[in-house]
């Protein structure tokens, strides 16, 4: 197989007209440059100088093998360009996968402000539930993932990932525009005792959350409606068919609705980007840096 290497010394050497003039252009010695020409001789079997006490003169193969080689050198060298650009995260594909909340609120803005500077890499997307996404960022089918646990539900994710906190989201009580704020200065959980409660699907973790919470507060919530939807169980607040403790994400920008502070309530949803720790991708940070920037557009008040 040729040396490349080999191959662009060649045509410098006929530019130059000697090994030593090559060699100052390269910065190489003289010798060393007629060291890598003979070992171009013995790798093509071509006789590319002849030599002598006054110097060379190149063969036509060593032109020809020259002219043939400039194409070759030419993609090489674009080849060399596109495995920097993706060394360097300029260039290249990244996946990434967001639960279902933070994709519409989130992912737009952030997407937007990804492309201003990473204008040559392509992203793909999926949306889904952490437990589906994150089996598929460990075995390299994403680079990363934002995810979410709440405070009473303990959540470990698999190691190796890093972790970098985007938001720490307020969880609020969802009533209808319609419902009188003006009957208690303070508000506890305990004054919805008898309300009609909707929730994500049993077993989820803002079930578990909002189960967990309730029973602090001595009460337990009665379940009559379930959607992991939350333009469902928005739906179904603003129709008035009872309450529902819900993220700041899931609420944000949304009419018909009031967000009422329960003193009791104290949850929060923190949000948070995983990425495995030993692929390193400046691509992933621009991300992240872009997630970080769309959150802190939006009106949350509690950050990491």
């Amino acid at each position: 197989m040729l040396n490349p290497l080999h191959l662009r010394t060649l045509s410098v050497v006929l530019r130059a007209g000697s090994f030593a003039a090559a060699g100052r252009q390269l910065g190489y010695s003289g010798s060393a440059v007629s060291q890598q020409m003979a070992a171009l001789e013995t790798e093509s079997g071509l006789t590319l100088f002849e030599r002598s006490a006054h110097g060379i003169r190149p063969t036509p193969a060593a032109a020809l093998l020259s002219e043939r080689a400039t194409d070759t050198l030419g993609a090489l060298a674009s080849l060399e360009d596109a495995v920097r650009e993706i060394a360097t995260g300029t260039r290249g594909r990244l996946g990434l996968g967001c639960f279902p909340t933070a994709s519409e609120v989130l992912v737009p803005d952030a997407l937007a402000r990804f492309a201003r500077t990473f204008r040559h890499v392509e992203v793909r997307f999926d949306d889904g539930e952490p437990d589906v996404l994150v089996p598929r960022l460990i075995e390299g089918g994403l680079d990363l993932v934002v995810a979410y646990r709440y405070d009473l539900v303990p959540r470990l994710w698999p190691a190796g990932l890093r972790r970098v906190p985007l938001v720490a989201e307020p969880v609020k009580l969802l009533v209808p525009e319609s419902y009188d704020r003006s009957a208690a200065a303070e508000l506890r959980l305990v004054d919805f005792a008898d309300a009609s409660w909707i929730t994500t699907r049993e077993g989820t973790a803002g079930a578990l959350a909002l189960e967990r919470v309730c029973a602090t507060a001595g009460i337990a919530p009665q379940i009559r409606f379930r959607s992991n939807d939350y333009d469902v169980v928005r739906s179904f607040v603003r129709a008035g068919f009872g309450v529902a403790a819900v993220p700041r994400l899931g609420f944000i920008g949304r009419s018909g609705l009031h967000a009422l502070e329960i003193s009791d309530l104290t949850l929060r949803r923190r949000v948070e980007v995983l990425t495995p720790a030993d692929r390193r991708n400046p691509a992933v940070d621009g991300m992240i840096a872009a997630l970080q920037s769309a959150v802190a557009a939006l009106p949350i008040s509690d950050y990491p």
